[in-house]
């Protein structure tokens, strides 16, 4: 897991420099082609939290409806839905779990154009879409995903900028130099991790383009560390899950440059004494109890790419200092089948 959390910035290197080869032209001007009216997104775990930023991606870029899919109502349910003038993307790590399989074999039966994204250009997955792209992110050994998250980050980023005629890599151009900096402040995560060694609960926060972040910095302490860790976005957290957070549930907050929606949440955690980390832009991180300051430099639609390695790093000391192995978590495996 280390070593892949290190690879990051050599990915995005690879993708900005071979997305030709990656694919992303050729979809791209497949989707051009098609004019969807809407676009829906399928993916698992991790897979499903590029998906939701990638979401957020369509419906403020584009302008278009955009959602993320069930797969069971086509695999256990039998749905069968009208998808003409829809777009469907299956993102995956492996591309191999049957039930995304099968939603873009339902959705191509039922007029949709589909788009793969994946690690694994020969997976079952690429096979069974229009159009294929691959994150170029190398074999990920670690059961927990790091660089295969942010290469479908990225991959998402540029195939949807290129659908609006727009080439994306000048704007990401600064991320793996960004990266670089962030990874070669390890050691300031690391003296964060004995913090939360023996929480049994915790919470994530952001809004907008940072929340899927929230839910990726959740899903990698649960899978790595054992820690219940439920995220929400700024906005449900105060309408209800706010009543759980005391002192004894630490709050990791991520605030980015930006519009900045979560800024107004931190006063009402301070009134419940919680334990606020925050990673972030220099303003918000002061205002917490501890934190990490993100360097400036990428757009707020980007940062997603530099927030999350804090918490995969927390993530992978977290579980060490609890004597756990993250390479190898409990009851887990790389590739889960799921119908």
């Amino acid at each position: 897991m280390a070593a892949e959390i290190a690879e990051q910035p050599d990915v995005w290197r690879r993708l900005l420099a071979d997305g030709p080869a990656a694919g992303i032209d050729a979809a791209a001007a497949m989707v051009r082609a098609r004019r969807p009216r809407a676009v829906l997104f399928v993916a698992r775990g991790t897979s499903d939290h590029a998906a939701l930023h990638a979401k957020y991606l369509v419906e403020i870029r584009h302008g278009l409806p955009a959602g993320l899919v069930s797969p069971s109502t086509m695999t256990a349910y039998g749905a069968r839905p009208d998808l003409r003038d829809v777009l469907m993307v299956g993102i995956s790590q492996s591309g191999g779990s049957p039930d995304l399989v099968r939603c873009l074999e339902v959705a191509r039966q039922q007029g949709a154009l589909t788009v793969a994204v994946t690690n694994d250009a020969t997976s079952a997955l690429a096979g069974a879409a229009h159009a294929h792209v691959d994150v170029l992110a190398g074999p990920e050994r670690s059961v927990a995903a790091t660089k295969s998250y942010t290469a479908q980050l990225l991959a998402l980023y540029l195939l949807l900028e290129r659908v609006r005629d727009v080439d994306g890599r000048p704007a990401a151009a600064a991320l793996p130099d960004l990266g670089d900096a962030v990874l070669a402040r390890e050691a300031e995560v690391a003296a964060l991790a004995p913090r939360y060694r023996f929480a049994q609960r915790l919470v994530t926060t952001a809004r907008g383009y940072s929340y899927p972040t929230a839910r990726e910095a959740a899903l990698k302490l649960m899978e790595t560390s054992y820690v219940s860790a439920q995220a929400f976005s700024g906005a449900d957290l105060l309408h209800g899950p706010l009543a759980l957070v005391d002192p004894q549930v630490p709050v990791l907050a991520v605030v980015a440059d930006g519009i900045g929606p979560v800024e107004h949440v931190l006063p009402r955690l301070a009134e419940r004494s919680a334990d606020v980390c925050c990673v972030g832009h220099p303003g918000a991180v002061a205002r917490a109890a501890v934190g990490f300051t993100l360097p400036a430099g990428a757009p707020e639609e980007l940062s997603p790419l530099l927030e999350i390695v804090p918490f995969q790093l927390l993530a992978l000391h977290v579980a060490v200092g609890r004597g756990g192995d993250p390479d190898a978590p409990r009851g887990l495996s790389k590739i889960t089948e799921t119908l």
